[in-house]
């Protein structure tokens, strides 16, 4: 069963002992925020998926981030977020990953959910029938089938 959180408040979300942050819900119009982001749609054709992943996590972040504790500058001191800090925090691999479990991967469960559902059999694939000819043995089929019939 869905549970609906109908306050859509803000959570805490722990990220590495003694760090954690305060992101916004991760909802539809944030998601398609993040798809439309100018550093996600700037990432080449030819890039791999983890360089896309990497993009979209960090526009992600930049969005969703709302507060943080136990984060700070070179000199120990606590910093505020901000974009580029926030980009800095997601280049620390642990970090990064802890953010895709604990919060986007949350996201993608229902997405593959929804996925992962059979073909209605009533939908516009009722009824359908292949369009592919049947393949032809190969000619080494064919010799093994002749030369079993001989036998």
């Amino acid at each position: 069963m869905l549970t609906l959180d109908l306050t859509n408040a803000p959570r805490w979300h722990d990220l590495a002992p003694g760090v954690r942050v305060q992101l916004r819900p991760l909802t539809t119009a944030l998601m398609v925020a993040t798809r439309s982001d100018p550093a996600v749609e700037a990432v080449p054709e030819e890039a791999s998926d983890e360089e896309r992943a990497v993009a979209f996590a960090k526009a992600l972040a930049r969005r969703a981030v709302l507060a943080w504790e136990g984060i700070g500058d070179a000199d120990g001191k606590p910093i505020d977020p901000s974009p580029e800090a926030i980009e800095a925090l997601l280049d620390v691999w642990p970090i990064f990953e802890a953010f895709q479990l604990t919060y986007v991967a949350k996201g993608l469960l229902l997405e593959q959910e929804k996925n992962a559902s059979a073909l209605s059999p009533n939908g516009p694939s009722a009824g359908a029938s292949g369009t592919a000819k049947p393949a032809r043995p190969s000619r080494a089929a064919s010799k093994a089938v002749r030369t079993a019939r001989r036998d």
